[in-house]
């Protein structure tokens, strides 16, 4: 098989091209090392899922044999009631694999697939649906099909728990009954969205902080799903010839024992699968290799540019890209970033800037689509029935806020690790100050707090050149926060908790750059040196420069 130089000697003989020929040198091997990081990342992957399928064996086997010592016998049929246990929790582990993600997705309600449905049939006639119709589809599904896991894992898990004391079948359809009271529970709450931890800790002792709350919410989920399944007699016939008030008792003991001995397993599997899928992975070469010295950054860099944006690898290679911005522990790694030419920079930085500018082009795409009057007066009104386009784009606020803290720790080590400048240099400053503060200004606006062009006769003079807020602007902006602290929409904390990142990255930037801003602003030339030229994405470049001059003098709030 031909290489590429070879293809093209053959192509261009007479013709030496060569800012061409190492285009195509460079497009070959960036290619070579984003097929070999894909698939690297998706064998980690595998591996984190099996390594997660034997720990939850082993800790279903303790829980299993103290069950079966401390409450049921020994018998003939115990080894078959321990085989069939695992395989139901073996279906459930994997159905909760399938189903988990680490950003929250929308499926389709009942009436949208009907209607779905007529549409493909009267109106798409035979033609595919839109990709983003058949993705909610995709997700609706994948719930469906973990409800049923968990319905048919908890009928399993019950009967082997049971069947020693002759009670298996009995129990076994109330199994049924508290297995869909967890896979709806699971499915509603959202439960199986991943939340990365603050702090990475080794996999023993971030599980073992974990052990805790699983007890106590299998213990809570245990009597939930006791009561919820006192409604299948009902609609079951049962026997109950000689049965005395006693073994009626020790029936429902039983019972409730083995239910909390299944929703531990559950619990305790969930939090071990969070534990494994969330941590840290490393998207570097090894140290002291020959791809550490030449290209240290090229696999964190494909990582970033080639995977899906709800892909687990995305979130990893982000969580690994903000440890190592913030962190003194692969220095080396980040001194890459401010190689000679700064292109390496400009990636990062471009791959870091583009979530916050998705963000920011949503909120304004939403607020556009309200109208203005009543996005004033009727927030509390709006806000159990929010419009999609306002609380969609804060599904994505992990990478969000990892991002901006990137960007804010990345401008901050430019400071001193930068030899070459090549962030002040390639505009990259400029362009993660209009970022930040073209994106806090839709969420603020999302907020209800509004930030405009304050003239000069709002702010009275006092002794001394101090500069006093006039009363009725004050007043005003208490009246903006107090308003905005009554929302309570599905967005609005989420909204808080990003508006609190920009804020304190803004804050971060200014502090280490205050004499460089200040010297720029009594010289006229701050909107030059850290606002980028054209409109941004949201408000005008006045309004950034007044929003940057409020950070300079700590009155952004």
């Amino acid at each position: 098989m031909y290489n590429p130089k070879t293809i093209y000697n053959l192509l261009f003989p007479p013709i030496k091209t060569t800012i061409f020929h190492k285009t195509l040198i460079n497009y070959h091997h960036f290619i070579t090392i984003t097929n070999n990081t894909m698939g690297t990342t998706t064998a980690m992957i595998q591996t984190r899922f099996s390594s997660f399928l034997i720990h939850q064996s082993i800790q279903s086997t303790i829980i299993y044999i103290l069950y079966k010592t401390l409450i049921s016998p020994p018998t003939t049929s115990h080894f078959l009631s321990f085989i069939f246990f695992h395989l139901s929790l073996l279906l459930f582990s994997t159905s909760l694999f399938i189903v988990s993600s680490p950003q929250p997705v929308r499926g389709v309600s009942l009436l949208e697939l009907l209607f779905g449905v007529v549409k493909l049939v009267f109106v798409y006639r035979g033609q595919p649906l839109p990709d983003g119709f058949r993705v909610r589809v995709r997700v609706s599904f994948r719930f469906l099909v973990f409800v049923v896991s968990a319905v048919v894992s908890g009928f399993g898990c019950v009967v082997c728990l049971c069947g020693g004391l002759g009670l298996g079948l009995g129990l076994g359809f109330r199994g049924l009954v508290i297995g869909l009271f967890y896979g709806v529970y699971y499915v509603f709450k959202r439960r199986w969205v991943l939340e990365f931890p603050i702090v990475q800790r080794p996999l023993f002792f971030s599980y073992k902080m974990g052990v805790r709350k699983a007890i106590v919410k299998a213990v809570r989920l245990s009597s939930a799903g006791y009561l919820v399944s006192l409604a299948m007699p009902i609609f079951i016939k049962e026997h109950k010839d000689k049965r005395t008030m006693g073994s009626f008792f020790a029936e429902q003991m039983i019972f409730y024992f083995a239910s909390f001995v299944v929703f531990l397993c559950w619990e305790l599997n969930c939090h071990l699968l969070q534990v494994f899928l969330t941590e840290r992975y490393l998207f570097a070469p090894t140290k002291g290799s020959a791809a550490a010295e030449t290209n240290p950054s090229d696999h964190l860099l494909a990582a970033l540019e080639e995977s899906t944006s709800r892909s687990l690898i995305r979130y990893l290679a982000y969580l690994d890209l903000c440890m190592v911005s913030e962190s003194n522990v692969d220095t080396w790694r980040r001194a890459a970033f401010f190689e000679e030419t700064g292109e390496t920079y400009k990636k990062v930085i471009g791959v870091c800037l583009k979530p916050l500018e998705q963000l920011t082009l949503e909120l304004s795409e939403g607020l556009g689509s309200l109208p203005e009057k009543s996005f004033q007066l009727s927030n509390q009104l709006r806000s159990s029935n929010e419009p999609p386009r306002l609380y969609e784009p804060f599904y994505d606020h992990q990478i969000c806020a990892w991002c901006a803290r990137i960007v804010t720790s990345l401008t901050i080590r430019s400071h001193k690790e930068d030899r070459f400048g090549v962030a002040q240099l390639s505009g990259c400053n400029a362009a993660t100050t209009s970022t930040l503060l073209a994106c806090l200004l839709a969420v603020e606006a999302v907020m209800g707090k509004k930030t405009n062009l304050q003239s000069s006769n709002q702010f009275l003079m006092g002794p001394a050149d101090i500069k006093w807020a006039a009363l009725g602007q004050r007043r005003k902006d208490i009246t903006n926060g107090m308003t905005s602290s009554k929302k309570d929409g599905p967005h609005y904390a989420k909204a808080y908790y990003m508006a609190d990142i920009l804020r304190t990255s803004i804050y971060q930037i200014v502090s280490n750059f205050h004499h460089e801003m200040v010297t720029s602003s009594k010289n006229g030339l701050l909107e030059k040196d850290w606002i980028t030229t054209g409109k941004p994405l949201y408000g005008s470049r006045e309004l950034l420069v007044h929003k940057l001059k409020m950070f300079l003098e700590f009155q952004a709030n």
